[in-house]
């Protein structure tokens, strides 16, 4: 289909990006977090990809992404899959249906997983300064002095605010705490780092990091990074080319109007392709060996300036790849990595690639 965006999936990218992290992470476990259908590459392929890799941890967000996942991994693959959501109350017998290990991150899930039965096997997440999910240190101390009755603790983690800014005095204070919290449960495998923690050093590193969105091509300080390559490319092809007069208008509205005359390329890709409307007149795109200015983003064209350089309707315009990086995609529309790749829909016609 010709006449559509496609999305190419580098799944040897992928891999190379597992073993700079397992590297980087030296004798720290990589756990990869897959959540929300892989950060939009698809959970079931990212994922059989990196067990290849020798992936034997995951984190999912929600139950049914981790019931859906245990499904595609299969039998030949029995890794372990943390659910970050915690234990719901009354969907016990689904997690442990499914093999599943709920991260506890309020005394209602701890109560919960001790009224499901048999001991059930539970990570413990305890909040060291982010405020938005985990138990508290007193929490914490009431499990470590006995409180553990009718729970199977395998891991203690906590979540980084501020790892993306190496210097931000939170790191530091967060680091401490956990490294408290930690001292009240010594013999629990201990997990602080996601992507970017995993590139602080090595006292963040503990037993296990957590990467995300560094396994798919974004920088782990949210800016490109040499050492990690793109994994998703979006490309798409040239419907028209044309000139839009001096004093013209280009698109919707009346906030664009051409200073001089504009050859410009339309291009099959909008934000139903999950591309950010407001990139127009701030992202670009690899077109022709260069990156040109994006002058709208409408919900299915976009229009990119190109000059005096020679196109035709079917060229294909490069809007996220190796030219063209998801960080200075983020960096162009206000976000991050995360959120261009978790927006990209499923009306891109996708293809996975070995090598």
């Amino acid at each position: 289909m010709p006449h559509r965006a496609r999305l190419t999936v580098d799944l040897a990218a992928l891999d190379r990006n597992f073993r700079t992290l397992s590297a980087v992470a030296a004798g720290a476990e990589v756990a990869p977090v897959v959540k929300a259908d892989g950060y939009g590459l698809g959970a079931a392929r990212v994922s059989r990809r990196l067990w290849e890799s020798g992936a034997r941890s995951f984190f999912v967000a929600r139950l049914d992404e981790g019931e859906a996942l245990r499904k595609d991994l299969g039998e030949t693959r029995p890794a372990r899959i943390f659910v970050l959501d915690g234990l719901v109350p009354g969907t016990a017998e689904r997690v442990r249906r499914s093999d599943l290990i709920p991260i506890l991150a309020d005394p209602g899930q701890v109560e919960a997983a001790r009224q499901a039965g048999p001991q059930l096997a539970v990570g413990l997440h305890v909040d060291t300064g982010m405020n938005r999910q985990g138990l508290s240190p007193d929490d914490l101390v009431g499990i470590a002095r006995g409180g553990s009755a009718g729970l199977k603790p395998v891991l203690l983690m906590s979540h980084l605010g501020s790892a993306t800014l190496p210097g931000d005095p939170r790191n530091a204070l967060q680091l401490a705490r956990f490294r408290e919290a930690r001292s009240w449960l010594p013999d629990l495998p201990a997990s602080l780092a996601a992507s970017a923690g995993t590139f602080l050093g090595p006292e963040w590193r503990f037993d296990m990091v957590r990467p995300g969105v560094s396994l798919f091509g974004g920088g782990p300080f949210e800016r490109p990074d040499p050492r990690i390559e793109a994994v998703a490319t979006l490309d798409a092809p040239v419907l028209y080319v044309r000139t839009v007069e001096a004093g013209e208008w280009l698109g919707y509205g009346s906030g664009l109007r051409m200073a001089r005359s504009t050859r410009i390329a339309v291009v099959a890709a909008g934000y139903a392709d999950g591309l950010l409307r407001r990139g127009g007149g701030r992202a670009e795109a690899w077109f022709a060996g260069a990156r040109r200015p994006v002058r709208i983003i409408n919900m299915d064209l976009l229009a990119i300036e190109i000059g005096e350089t020679p196109a035709k309707p079917g060229d294909r315009v490069e809007l996220m790849g190796p030219n063209l990086l998801v960080d200075d995609l983020a960096a162009a529309t206000d976000t991050v990595a995360h959120e261009c790749l978790v927006r990209l829909s499923t009306r891109a016609r996708r293809s996975y690639v070995r090598s």
